[in-house]
């Protein structure tokens, strides 16, 4: 049975070592990917999770990873291995899911975009556990125990860290942060819709760099 090589795992751990906060990143116009991408970046945010909720994520990856080298892009919102071949091919340089199946988790052994894959129970992350992973997102944090259950798990899977995401909130941001399995949070907050559509993207910049002095 395949399993994920030390090469792959260390790629997800650079993601997660890169910055604590990672934005969940929904781009409802092809205009909004760079200047949103670029004021996050600005703010001090060094890993971009670029979903595909909208038709648009896979052109902004492209134009992100052309344009702002320096920061880790990736796709989020990934359900399929279809859409994890075409976020490959758009660039990506790591694809998180919001959920498992054994056929994803099995791609992502070999993929050239690393896998941090969802989870939200203990058999879940037993599965992935099995084929070698030992990062995983944990999804719908808030509704799927929060800090209690990451506490929990981190008696069987001592060896496991996590990014959280799923009703975290900047206040509550380094309160996950703060144990020792957990190795990066996501969320929403860094970009607010109402900022998004104003195109106010000194305020998201100040607002991930606020969220990075609060940690």
């Amino acid at each position: 049975m395949n399993q994920l090589s030390d090469f792959y795992r260390d790629r997800v751990r650079s993601v997660l070592a890169a910055s604590p906060l990672i934005p969940v990143i929904t781009v409802n116009h092809p205009d909004q990917a760079l200047p949103l991408c670029r004021a996050l970046v600005e703010g001090g945010i060094r890993v971009l999770e670029i979903t595909l909720r909208t038709p648009h994520g896979i052109r902004a990856i492209e134009q992100v990873r052309t344009a702002i080298p320096e920061a880790w892009v990736g796709a989020g919102t990934v359900t399929s291995i279809t859409q994890y071949r075409d976020v490959e091919s758009a660039g990506a340089q790591f694809v998180i899911t919001p959920g498992v199946t054994e056929a994803i988790l099995r791609f992502g052994v070999t993929s050239e975009a690393s896998l941090l894959p969802g989870i939200s129970t203990i058999s879940e992350l037993m599965m992935g556990h099995d084929l070698g992973y030992r990062e995983f997102k944990f999804f719908p944090a808030e509704v799927s125990g929060g800090i209690p259950a990451l506490k929990a798990f981190a008696g069987p899977f001592p060896d496991v860290s996590f990014c959280p995401t799923g009703g975290i909130r900047r206040d509550t941001a380094k309160d996950y942060l703060a144990l020792d399995n957990v190795a990066a949070v996501g969320g929403t907050w860094l970009t607010p819709g109402d900022l998004v559509a104003s195109g106010d993207w000194a305020r998201i910049s100040e607002i991930a760099h606020g969220s990075l002095l609060d940690l």
